[in-house]
Formats: structure tokens, C-alpha cells, sequence
């Protein structure tokens, strides 16, 4: 760990950096929106935005990267986010703030491509993984930390917006200065999605419906949290909750996925968080039971994704793995615009008002168990000895990260088959 702090602590601080900048303006759109006067539903387009933008990044990003190289890119991106993050106080229009959305969604996408290129040019083959394990927590812990910050300033004002757009400034300084090699960029076409539906329907399915749990997290924790009243101190360490359960389970369910049945361990992990969203729907009016409800949400679905592409690969050959992660994120995106729309309209007054949003990912979390329950019927499980490592990852990553990681669970199960 300390030979991959030395050599891409710059790369991890800017990336720290870069994810506080990009916490605090999802939250702060949340509160700001309330404050505007938006509906629940117009707040769920612009949280929807963002996941369009990112989708599209994901794909569009490394065309760019091979036509003009990684510096230009990420320079390039690095000024809109900025322009956009000033602009959302200026115009808070519903359509402006769609438009923005979409654009700091395809920012960051680009962005995490490029960054993460650099990240694997950085590592080699004996500190890969716990490269990629230090950027997750890198990942996790800034928007943790945003979590804080959303009380410096008045949400109702300017400072905040400026601050976040400081911090998305900032985050390129220790990056492009401490980067000297450009690394070499070549994507992998992504596997058909019928060809990987065939392989995993379970890991196709749990994907989408996992994408509509993350952007309901992301996207729209900050509205519910403005619908019910919250302080905005309570608002932050809600939001914060689910991020830091992420951090605390996702190595645990990882040690147990490499030695158990995972479809045995993706239906009960779905359940409990299901019950954890259950818990909200009815008892969210403590703030106390609010805040567990949130930890296990956080605790078990962000797992649940590193899960499902283990799950997935245990039923690929090594060579097919990074193919299919570009389906498996990509398919994940498609559920993750879904996400805030419906979540939306279920916090509606005309349904089920702000508990909707825990309504709707009990439903998908129950609803993921269930299909694992159902294809358990369908297939005979992988034995354990033939199945490879967990690669700990978060919805945050890119397909860049994702193919990292899959290769670093690979070679982690070839060195260390006694583990499983």
C-alpha cells in the first residue's frame, strides 16, 4: 500500500479532490431546489440528467481520449465542470439545470476514464488491486467529506456552489502535474447485451435494477431529505450514512462472496436491504431509525455491485471478463436514468409523498432477491473452488476501473487459490 501511495498519491488526491467537488453539488442541488421551489418531480429530470450524461460519457470518452489524448481531455472537461458548477445558481430553471446535469454527468464520466488509464499505468501487476481498492475508498470517503461542507455557506446562496467548483478546479493540479507518461488507451468493445444476458440473466437483471437503487441514492437522498425537513446538519450525515455502510460492509460481504454460493449471498444481501429500506417506509420519522435504515441500504447495495460482476464472471472465460464489463455498467447506466424519474414520481403527493423514496428500493431490493431465488431453480450454482475473487468496486467507476479490477481479481485468485 505505501509503494502505491508513493507512486500515485498525487492522482488519489486530486481524485479525492474531484469527488468532494461532485458530492456537494448533487446535495447541494437537492437542498437548492427545495429552496427554488421545484416540484419533486422536476428535481428528479435534473438528478435523472446526470445519469444520461454519464452513460454517454462512458462510451464517447475514449474516442476522445484516442483522438486528442488524455491531457486535453481531461483539461477540457475539467473547465465545463467548473463553468457549470457557477451556473447552477444563476439559472435555476428546471431546463437549465437538466442541461447542466447532463454535461457535468458526461464531465465526470470522461473525467474517471481518463483518471483511472492513469491510475492502472501507475500500478503493475503486484499492487493493482490494492491500487484499485485505495481508489475506491478514495471515491467513497470524498463524497463522505461533501457531506460536511454542504454546511459552509448558505445553500440559498452562492459560496457553496463556489466552493465545489474550487475543489473540481483544484483536483487538476496535483494530476497533471505529477503525471509525466501518458499511458496507453485502448478499449474493449463491449459484449453484445443478448450474448450477455444468455451468460448471466441474473447479473444482467440485478445490474438494472441495482442502477434505479444508486441514482435514487445519489440523485434524490438530498430531495427526501429536504421534503421531510430535515436540518441541514441532518440532512449531510443522512446522506453521508449511506456511503459510510459502504465502507464498513464491502470487504466483509467480498471475504464471504469468495467462499459461499453468491447467488445465495446476492439474495439475502438484497433482502436485508430491502427490510433496510422497509425500515425507512415505516419508521423514517425517527431521525435515529433513519439513519440505520441509510447505513443498511448503503452497507449492503453498494456490495451488492461488486457482487453481481463476480457473480457474472464466474460464468465467462478470463478473456471475455473485460468485454462484459462494459455491458454490465453499461446496463446499470440504463437503469440508473430510470432511477430518480421513478423515484420522483412515487414521492409524489398523489402516491406515496417522500416515503416513496425508500418505497422504491425496497421494491428493487425485494425484487432482485427474488429473481435470484427464481434462477437459483434455474441453473446449478459454480463450485466454490472454480469461482474467481470478488473485484471491489462502487457504481461510481467507469468501465475503465471495472476491467482493472477484474483483472486484479484474477490474479489475486491465481496467486492465492487456498483462499477459496
Amino acid at each position: 500500500m505505501l509503494q502505491v501511495l508513493s507512486s500515485a498519491w498525487a492522482l488519489l488526491l486530486g481524485i479525492g479532490l474531484l469527488m468532494v467537488g461532485n458530492g456537494l453539488q448533487g446535495t447541494l442541488l437537492g437542498v437548492r431546489g427545495e429552496i427554488e421551489g421545484f416540484t419533486t418531480f422536476e428535481m428528479s429530470l435534473v438528478m435523472s440528467a446526470y445519469f444520461v450524461g454519464f452513460l454517454g460519457g462512458s462510451r464517447m470518452a475514449p474516442e476522445m481520449i484516442r483522438r486528442v489524448g488524455h491531457v486535453r481531455v481531461f483539461a477540457a472537461l475539467a473547465s465545463f465542470i467548473s463553468a457549470v458548477m457557477i451556473m447552477y445558481p444563476v439559472l435555476p430553471d428546471t431546463y437549465a439545470w437538466m442541461l447542466g446535469r447532463v454535461i457535468i454527468g458526461f464531465c465526470f464520466s470522461g473525467v474517471y476514464v481518463t483518471a483511472e488509464s492513469w491510475l492502472n499505468n501507475a500500478a503493475d501487476n503486484s499492487n493493482r488491486g490494492k491500487a484499485l481498492s485505495l481508489y475506491m475508498i478514495v471515491q467513497v470517503t470524498g463524497i463522505i467529506v461533501a457531506q460536511g461542507l454542504i454546511q459552509v455557506g448558505d445553500p440559498g446562496g452562492y459560496e457553496a456552489f463556489i466552493i465545489a467548483s474550487i475543489l473540481v478546479s483544484v483536483s487538476f493540479g496535483p494530476i497533471l502535474l505529477s503525471i509525466s507518461p501518458t499511458p496507453a488507451f485502448d478499449s474493449t468493445k463491449p459484449m453484445s447485451l443478448k450474448a450477455l444476458m444468455k451468460t448471466s440473466p441474473l447479473g444482467c437483471v440485478g445490474m438494472l435494477l441495482l442502477g434505479g437503487v444508486f441514482s435514487a441514492q445519489f440523485g434524490m437522498s438530498a430531495v427526501y431529505a429536504a421534503n421531510v425537513g430535515l436540518t441541514l446538519t441532518q440532512l449531510s450525515i443522512f446522506i453521508a450514512t449511506f456511503y459510510v455502510g459502504a465502507l464498513f460492509l464491502q470487504y466483509p460481504l467480498g471475504w464471504l462472496s469468495d467462499r459461499m454460493d453468491r447467488r445465495v449471498l446476492i439474495l439475502f444481501v438484497a433482502l436485508l436491504g430491502g427490510g433496510g429500506a422497509m425500515l425507512g417506509v415505516l419508521m423514517g420519522q425517527r431521525f435515529e431509525l433513519l439513519l440505520l435504515a441509510a447505513l443498511i441500504i448503503g452497507g449492503l447495495s453498494n456490495p451488492l455491485y461488486s457482487l453481481l460482476i463476480a457473480y457474472t464472471n464466474d460464468y465467462l472465460d478470463y478473456d471475455d471478463m473485460p468485454a462484459a464489463s462494459g455491458g454490465l455498467v453499461f446496463i446499470n447506466g440504463l437503469g440508473a436514468i430510470a432511477g430518480p424519474v421513478t423515484t420522483g414520481w412515487l414521492m409524489s403527493d398523489g402516491v406515496f409523498g417522500p416515503p416513496g423514496f425508500f418505497v422504491f428500493i425496497a421494491a428493487l431490493m425485494f425484487a432482485t432477491a427474488a429473481y435470484a431465488a427464481y434462477r437459483a431453480t434455474q441453473r446449478a450454482s459454480t463450485p466454490i473452488e472454480e469461482t474467481g475473487s470478488v473485484a471491489y468496486m462502487y457504481p461510481t467507476a467507469s468501465p475503465v476501473a471495472v476491467e482493472l479490477a477484474q483483472e486484479a481479481a484474477h490474479e489475486a485468485s491465481q496467486t492465492a487459490p487456498e483462499s477459496q
